[in-house]
């Protein structure tokens, strides 16, 4: 009886560190481009918002540009809006608001960036041969801060942050199909 329960209690801890080392961050590295595309413009993401950050926009184009030549390689990046894909967008909003109060006071803050995204695909606008159809999508993600900071100071703390989880959440968008 000893002996059983041994190897069900050592069954059990294997399968317990099998399923433990498999749970991670999820990395969305699975670039899904049909072969027949060769080529992307991705066209210059403007600040639309009614509030801007001047350091926004630059950065979030530059990173883009950088994490599509990173994951998505083999697209040639053209100056042609004629290209297989071509990506446009703009910051639609940059706005904070109180997030929490406590003792009747703002204890945090939250900054909220939404850009609008839109895909052209040249080579079947439709998706039923070259995968993805033609589609604008607002890609929307939320930043909270203390109360204490100026909104100056938080936005100088939360950009790279910002440009970070937006470039993923656009290039997600994109690529990903899920």
């Amino acid at each position: 009886m000893i002996s059983v329960n041994k190897y069900f209690f050592g069954a059990l801890i294997l399968f317990m560190a099998m399923g433990l080392s498999s749970c991670k961050v999820y990395s969305f590295k699975d670039v899904s481009i049909p072969p027949q595309v060769k080529s992307i413009h991705i066209g210059y993401i403007e600040n639309r918002a009614r509030l801007v950050n001047p350091q926004l926009a630059p950065q979030l184009n530059d990173k883009l540009r950088q994490k599509i030549n990173q994951q998505a390689s083999k697209l040639s990046q053209i100056q042609d809006p004629g290209a297989d894909y071509d990506v446009s967008g703009s910051i639609t909003d940059y706005n904070y608001t109180t997030s929490g109060i406590s003792n009747q006071q703002a204890a945090s803050n939250r900054l909220n960036v939404t850009v609008h995204i839109i895909f052209k695909n040249h080579l079947d606008p439709t998706g039923k041969t070259v995968a993805p159809a033609d589609f604008e999508a607002d890609v929307t993600r939320n930043f909270d801060f203390a109360a204490s900071l100026s909104i100056t100071d938080a936005e100088q703390q939360l950009l790279p942050t910002i440009v970070s989880n937006m470039t993923d959440e656009i290039f997600n968008k994109l690529f990903s199909n899920w």
